[in-house]
């Protein structure tokens, strides 16, 4: 297996939210720092997915790699990190994702298929992989530049299903809500009301 470094997506401009998705507090600190704190327990090492303007808005305390704006969408954050790290396996989860918790990312991390180019959760109704809540093992970051180099498409979704990937169902599939909007958001906070109870 690969050492395995975490990476938290928030880097989007979220304009469907209106306000910086990373920023957003949902446990009392900002969603992005909260994912940081999460990776921490299983990675060697966290980094926090950023543009170049963010970078006076985060903490000295969290490291960040910076997006390289060489490809477009989720992959540039991806593929940024990759670039500056090639030989690890990258566990990469998006700061929109509240009510990812300890128990799933160590049913991810356990699950692990290293000799897969992906392990990617997914849920059961759809069997669709969830490439922004998955572990990207180094031989198919290099994959994923090839890919996107042919200009099929920009979607890390379509990539994976083209090539052979890892399933894994959580346990509880709420883990995968992600907020995009303020009545997601609305919801989320519902929701972890209710677990907190």
């Amino acid at each position: 297996m690969k050492k395995l470094y975490g990476l938290v997506l928030s880097g989007g401009k979220s304009t469907r939210m209106g306000t910086d998705k990373g920023r957003i507090e949902y446990h009392g600190i900002p969603q992005q720092e909260y994912a940081y704190q999460l990776l921490q327990n299983f990675c060697d090492d966290v980094f926090l997915s950023v543009r170049k303007e963010q970078v006076p808005e985060v903490s000295p305390a969290f490291k960040t790699i910076l997006d390289d704006n060489t490809y477009k969408g989720p992959f540039n954050g991806i593929l940024s990190a990759h670039h500056k790290y090639t030989e690890v396996a990258w566990l990469v989860i998006a700061c929109d994702l509240p009510l990812l918790n300890n128990k799933a990312i160590a049913q991810l991390v356990k699950e692990r298929d290293g000799t897969k180019i992906s392990t990617a959760f997914a849920s059961r109704a759809s069997k669709l992989p969830e490439p922004l809540c998955a572990i990207w093992e180094p031989n198919g970051l290099k994959k994923a530049i090839t890919f996107l180099n042919k200009g099929a498409s920009k979607s890390p979704r379509k990539f994976l299903l083209e090539h052979n990937v890892a399933l894994v169902f959580p346990e509880n599939e709420e883990v995968l809500f992600n907020t995009n909007s303020k009545e997601e958001y609305k919801i989320a906070q519902l929701k972890i009301k209710q677990i907190e109870k």
